[in-house]
């Protein structure tokens, strides 16, 4: 059965076999300046995804919510308390077991898609319809994470934004750009997931371990299945100067009917935490922290992060 056929079959599972650029392997050579190019451009597009108005950058606020009401607005008696750019009162979010509906306060102005709502249901990220509203320069949508609902602020002219940057990076080195080969579990296996926020875990996915060799040595990593491929939250010994303390992000591909794939680590990431305090980011786990440094991709600077 081909690589392909199994993560049909069976919801993507795999397990990535990584090889460094092996002397015994005959690899092809790299174009140097192509390659640099690529990863300048995957920096690019990295940045220009985090300050765009839906990126992490433009978060100001998350706020956990039960059954029950919650009034909404910049005076201090509110139960969520928005910037001094917002109405004192702009209205309430009601919470019961179908959602979150926003009843907008009289005479104030919210927007869905530019056109003014007074009662709405807010659809969550994890529906088929979610949904974000607009007040002045904020934008209010609903989160769901393990059944658990919250609402998210975003400040489209948040200040942090305009000026943030550049993020640092460590010099590119293909030697840390590996081949993989897929090797799966025989059935994907439910993993629970850290998150940054205490006593609150993800259950994603996992269709095996990956393994991999750098200066000779074996190593595994435990990827979750994404909605575009492969998805590693991975630590390693730079975590503790230059890198984000609680690990970093790499996206791959799926392997081809080979079973082989590429696993970029110039193209790995810091998560949304490492610039704010209002996301709910999964850490590393220990089956995934390398007792190696990996000094290539996405460094950490405390100067980017802003909890205001």
């Amino acid at each position: 059965m081909t690589v392909s056929k199994r993560m049909t079959m069976q919801l993507g599972a795999a397990v990535i076999l990584v090889s460094a650029f092996a002397c015994a392997r005959a690899e092809p050579e790299v174009d140097m300046a192509a390659y640099e190019q690529e990863i300048l451009d995957w920096r690019a597009d990295r940045l220009a995804h985090l300050v765009a108005p839906d990126g992490y950058l433009t978060q100001i606020g998350l706020h956990w919510v039960a059954e029950g009401r919650y009034t909404i607005g910049s005076a201090p008696e509110n139960d969520i308390v928005a910037p001094a750019t917002a109405a004192p009162v702009i209205g309430e979010f009601r919470v019961t077991a179908d959602g979150v509906r926003l009843l907008v306060g009289d005479g104030v102005e919210v927007l869905q898609d530019g056109h003014p709502v007074d009662d709405l249901v807010l659809g969550a990220d994890t529906s088929s319809h979610p949904v974000t509203v607009s007040h002045r320069s904020l934008a209010f949508s609903v989160i769901e994470r393990a059944g658990k609902l919250a609402v998210r602020i975003r400040d489209y002219e948040r200040p942090f934004v305009k000026d943030f940057g550049p993020i640092p990076y460590y010099d590119i080195d293909p030697g840390l750009r590996v081949t993989a080969t897929l090797k799966p579990y025989d059935e994907p296996r439910t993993v629970a997931v850290d998150t940054v926020i205490e006593g609150f875990q993800q259950f994603p996915l996992a269709p095996g371990v990956a393994v991999f060799e750098l200066g000779g040595q074996a190593y595994e990593l435990e990827p979750t299945l994404s909605p575009d491929g492969l998805f590693f939250v991975f630590g390693d010994l730079t975590n503790r100067d230059d890198t984000y303390g609680a690990g970093r992000f790499l996206d791959t591909e799926l392997p081809g009917d080979d079973g082989r794939l590429v696993l970029d680590f110039n193209k790995s990431y810091s998560p949304p935490c490492a610039f704010n305090d209002f996301s709910t980011c999964p850490v590393a786990s220990l089956k995934n922290r390398l007792r190696i440094r990996i000094e290539a991709g996405e460094k950490y600077d405390p100067a980017l992060h802003d909890a205001s």
